[in-house]
């Protein structure tokens, strides 16, 4: 049966919510999202009070999904945080003349990190990229808010959780079609891998733990923003770290912390709660900043 370009993405959009998986349009036959920029933002309906990020709006609403894909065959992202989903991301290594054609793909070098750690290839959802990658489904862990990784399981190997999106099974693009190729329900992400991915964003977020010379206030106050910022919700994420970043930034003024150890904390808790590496720099670079200014001739008698 051939790919009805018209009205497959709505099919696949529709198919993925019955899933409980949270959907958005994508570009037609591209990969970015399709929805208007925060310097864009008309600031009324879906983005009344605060700009609402593709993250923030992806729906399981059925109404909403065919009024949003009723006239334009928009590809369909998933949100993978929001749908409970971590996603392993294989992908195809870059097409290059002079590169070695027996370079692994992120598939073998997948195969190769199970057989090592003695564990099987998980049966689960799986689908095939346009590229000729492959996206691995798996439920999150209940209680848990994992973000996405870049080659932490091995090279051409991803991860998209919270702050992630792929794109969906039906989905077309220049290069090719998504297409599902085990359709078996996604399995609870193995205990191995939740090890491996997790180990590293621990040790980053424990990082600037205040030393033994630090008061016990100081200790609490620190551990306690931290906590804070990773339990941070959708849509309150980034005024979580500004806050965070404020309020710890005045140690650092009276020297009771250490600037580089507050800020690598900071990252760490702010992308562990699904914001981008990029936002949080910007975020934790000016709350620190303000706190600091104001606090360096203002230390407690």
């Amino acid at each position: 049966m051939t790919h009805d370009r018209k009205r497959a993405p709505l099919a696949a959009a529709l198919t993925a919510a019955e899933r409980g998986w949270a959907v958005f349009p994508l570009r037609p036959s591209d990969k970015r999202p399709a929805l208007h920029g925060e310097t864009a933002c008309p600031g009324i309906g879906d983005c009344a009070g605060f700009h609402r990020k593709w993250e923030d709006r992806a729906t399981v609403d059925p109404a909403r999904i065919r009024r949003a894909w009723a006239d334009i065959p928009f590809n369909v992202g998933v949100a993978t945080g929001p749908s409970g989903l971590v996603v392993i991301d294989l992908d195809m290594p870059k097409r290059k003349t002079n590169s070695n054609a027996d370079t692994p793909d992120g598939a073998a070098t997948f195969e190769a990190l199970c057989e090592r750690t003695g564990n099987a290839v998980p049966a689960t959802y799986r689908t095939r990229t346009a590229s000729g990658g492959q996206h691995i489904y798996f439920t999150a862990p209940p209680g848990v808010r994992l973000t996405n990784t870049a080659g932490r399981l091995g090279k051409l190997i991803d991860t998209r959780a919270w702050g992630g999106y792929v794109v969906a099974a039906g989905s077309v693009t220049p290069t090719g079609l998504y297409t599902v190729i085990d359709p078996t329900l996604p399995a609870p992400l193995p205990e191995w891998l939740y090890a491996r991915l997790t180990v590293r964003q621990a040790s980053r977020a424990l990082a600037a733990v205040p030393s033994s010379s630090s008061s016990r206030y100081v200790t609490a106050a620190f551990r306690a923003e931290i906590a804070t910022v990773q339990a941070a919700q959708v849509g309150e994420r980034d005024a979580t770290l500004l806050s965070a970043a404020r309020a710890l930034g005045r140690f650092v003024a009276w020297g009771d912390l250490p600037l580089n150890g507050v800020t690598e904390a900071l990252q760490a808790a702010g992308e562990y709660a699904g914001l981008s590496s990029r936002q949080c720099r910007s975020t934790v670079r000016s709350g620190l900043n303000w706190s600091i200014a104001r606090n360096q001739l203002r230390r407690p008698a």
